[in-house]
């Protein structure tokens, strides 16, 4: 893959918009960063972005997440290794990511387990995921040079 223009020195003011989003969302999710690792890792995996993968599962990792739950989000549902707040936080992003309207019985079983400070702070993440997603396939970015430390 052809890396293209570096979008952070080409525009920075537009990339401080999302720095500051990701700034808010490590405040946000300052004891449950595992959780938002994962579900940052799931949302890739959903909209290909190897660079994403490649970051948040180095970033997990480093923060102390296990190789099988990473391997294991393609089939989350079939694993007993997730909590019920992971799996809730998991299936709303599938559900925001997918474009289809999340039921009532959906949207109150998620609220239920995670209430809405959390739903809404969620959505905000699997938004801003998606948004990096987006930049980093438009771009290509190198992948697989991320150092974590």
């Amino acid at each position: 893959m052809t890396t293209r223009l570096n979008y952070f020195a080409t525009s920075p003011k537009a990339m401080d918009i999302l720095l500051n989003q990701e700034s808010y969302l490590d405040e946000a999710f300052k004891g449950s960063k595992l959780l938002l690792e994962l579900v940052k890792i799931k949302v890739s995996q959903i909209n290909q972005c190897a660079l994403c993968i490649d970051m948040h599962s180095k970033d997990a990792l480093k923060s102390g997440e296990s190789f099988d739950r990473i391997y294991g989000l393609n089939a989350w549902r079939d694993m007993t290794c997730y909590s019920k707040k992971e799996q809730c936080s998991l299936q709303w992003a599938e559900l925001i990511v997918s474009d289809q309207p999340a039921t009532d019985i959906e949207y109150q079983s998620v609220l239920q387990v995670l209430g809405e400070q959390t739903l809404v702070d969620l959505t905000i993440a699997i938004n801003a995921i998606s948004s990096w997603n987006r930049i980093a396939k438009a771009f290509k970015p190198a992948v697989g040079s991320f150092d974590a430390n």
